[in-house]
């Protein structure tokens, strides 16, 4: 995120085929080592040429100090260079269940690096090595996770064989599309399956979603990682995650009530480790 718009970060070269990927994305602009010739041949087009291409010297160390200035006011604070991997992120592991598939251990990791960058007061749910949901910069750990998990269930009712189902009139534009499923697997159904309204998106008026049927496939998600910046202060947190299918979680540890959040993670089998890192970004 930047304040002039969003911009897509790469960690090598862009190619043709990923410049084609953020080709039909909505963003401002990439940021990248380098970029192929086709690549920035397509990306150039994008935009009308208003599109934003930035090379990066890949060498770059930022200062070790980093500055901000508020009001007059100048914080100070050492830049994050701590590496996120398995050593340092998933050895102390404090429940019951000890047992990290790869997959696991892979989304744990995304999860953290996700949060390294992410706003301050975050939470992060992984799957399939994906983000599929972030609570980024709420004041309560639990609103974050609330946030997080709702996101990551809209996410996962767009997998879902009603959505999927859906039969789409030619020539509906992607951007119309996917808000059109927005609310479709929402509460505003009827903003598109009213009559006269749903022949503009539909071939076919679909069924209702219900709450029960949306309910009955959330339930069936499982494997989720979540991750957090700060320690969980309370059970409620776990208990939040597990409606989400969240079954291994990484965080800092450190809470008064550490003790019971381990028991309600223990309560449904799942993992967690504790790594003492905090991951706050301003």
């Amino acid at each position: 995120m930047s304040s002039f718009g969003d911009f897509i970060s790469l960690s090598d070269e862009c190619d043709e085929a990923t410049a084609l990927l953020i080709k039909k994305e909505v963003s401002d602009g990439v940021i990248a080592p380098g970029y192929s010739d086709k690549a920035l041949e397509i990306l150039k087009a994008k935009k009308n040429g208003n599109y934003c291409v930035i090379q990066i010297d890949p060498n770059y160390v930022p200062a070790e100090l980093e500055r901000k200035q508020v009001f007059g006011v100048t914080f100070e604070q050492g830049h994050n260079f701590l590496k996120i991997d398995e050593a340092s992120a998933l050895s102390n592991i404090v429940t019951k269940n000890k047992t990290l598939s790869e997959d696991d251990k892979r989304n744990l990791i995304i999860s953290l690096i996700v949060l390294k960058y992410t706003q301050s007061n975050s939470v992060c749910f992984v799957k399939d090595g994906q983000a599929i949901g972030i609570g980024a910069g709420q004041q309560s750990r639990v609103h974050c996770t609330r946030l997080a998990g709702q996101k990551a269930d809209n996410w996962w009712l767009r997998q879902s064989p009603q959505v999927l189902g859906l039969q789409f009139v030619d020539g509906i534009k992607r951007a119309d599309r996917d808000n059109a499923i927005d609310v479709y697997i929402g509460e505003e159904y009827m903003d598109v399956l009213a009559e006269g309204k749903w022949q503009n998106i539909f071939k076919v008026k679909p069924e209702v979603f219900t709450r029960e049927a949306k309910a009955e496939w959330i339930a069936k998600n499982t494997n989720v990682a979540l991750g957090s910046d700060a320690f969980f202060p309370f059970g409620d947190n776990i208990d939040r995650a597990k409606k989400s299918g969240v079954t291994v979680i990484a965080q800092p540890g450190g809470s008064v009530r550490d003790d019971l959040v381990i028991e309600a993670a223990d309560g449904y089998g799942m993992v967690m480790a504790f790594n003492g890192i905090r991951l706050f970004h301003h």
